[in-house]
């Protein structure tokens, strides 16, 4: 009896079986967004009060860094310092650099992220986030007193102090007046300001657009970031040495988060969202490459057996042939899915 041709369809590749329109996936919402983000920054605000009233240790760290440092000349941040202190035109301007851009780049790049980006900014946002837990467990684990506050024997001035009338700091520490009391000024290693900025510059350099004057605001903010973490005698170069290792491990571990986030969505019922090599769209799953159509009708053709006889849709005999339905179709197969001219 005549076979009527089967539908033309894509098949996946691993199973064969139609591929369909992708259904969205979990899309990000800003309104999702913003309470982790500020969950995130409350824990690393909240974190870096842990170890506030350990002030013994503290200073016993930050004296073993500088001991460290001179002993393999690595102590910029005593020629910094000295340049910051006696140049106000470098000194204040490098203040409110310390005190303003690691709380304004950062969120105006994740915005532009989100909105430009969508593809890339769940995994940009997951090492960021990552990163900011890791270097709160350095905080809890290593309370550093920084340069500034080292008895003055040691050599360091507090330019936030000094230059404390230009700015809305104080001069306890970056935050506004009075609320100096409400900041672990020993949370130093690793540099968090360094670990940002340099977050911020691998996103401007991959997803900038890649003009000259991106390229180089990428390299420029962690570089300048650098020198004034140490210039303002707020960390020392290892506390900038660690923040960038923590932002390297951050992306290492990121991951690994995003497979255990995507596990726990779905044994929630939440679903998932898609994830490229570095971020996840937000928006549709991915589907599965199609091989090319024919196969799909061969594969929805039920081999004839004997006569007018067919087997049921899917069913395989072992080496039977597969007859064609009409001339000009793909060459037939045994049943076992070879072609019959490997037989």
């Amino acid at each position: 009896m005549p076979q009527t041709e089967a539908t033309e369809a894509p098949v996946t590749r691993r199973t064969g079986a139609p591929v369909t329109e992708a259904a969205p996936g979990t899309r990000l919402r800003w309104w999702r967004e913003l309470p982790l983000i500020l969950l995130v920054y409350g824990a690393y605000s909240g974190g870096r009060l842990l170890a506030r009233g350990d002030t013994s240790h503290a200073v016993e760290h930050g004296l073993a860094i500088l001991r460290i440092e001179k002993a393999f000349l690595l102590n910029a941040e005593h020629p910094l310092n000295r340049l910051f202190t006696r140049e106000p035109w470098i000194g204040i301007p490098a203040d409110f650099w310390y005190a303003s851009l690691h709380y304004l780049v950062t969120p105006a790049l994740l915005v532009w992220l989100f909105r430009s980006h969508a593809v890339r900014y769940r995994v940009a946002r997951t090492w960021l986030l990552t990163s900011t837990f890791i270097g709160l467990i350095g905080f809890t684990l290593l309370p550093t007193c920084p340069p500034r506050l080292l008895d003055p024997s040691h050599g360091f001035v507090d330019t936030m102090a000094q230059y404390s009338s230009w700015g809305w700091w104080g001069g306890e520490a970056s935050a506004p007046r009075g609320l100096g009391g409400m900041t672990n000024q020993y949370a130093a290693m690793p540099s968090l300001h360094v670990g940002w900025a340099l977050w911020c510059g691998v996103i401007l350099w991959r997803f900038g657009g890649g003009s000259r004057l991106v390229r180089t605001a990428a390299v420029a903010y962690p570089l300048i970031t650098t020198i004034v973490v140490m210039g303002t005698a707020n960390h020392y170069f290892l506390d900038a040495v660690a923040g960038a290792a923590v932002m390297g491990v951050g992306l290492l571990v990121t991951p690994v988060v995003l497979r255990l986030a995507d596990q726990w969505r779905s044994s929630l019922g939440l679903g998932t969202v898609a994830a490229s090599r570095f971020g996840g769209d937000g928006r549709r799953p991915v589907a599965e490459p199609a091989v090319p159509a024919t196969v799909a009708s061969r594969a929805s053709i039920s081999p004839i057996v004997s006569g007018e006889c067919q087997t049921s849709p899917g069913e395989r005999i072992p080496r039977q042939r597969i007859t064609d339905p009409e001339p000009g179709a793909a060459p037939s197969q045994t049943g076992d899915g070879a072609p019959a001219a490997a037989r």
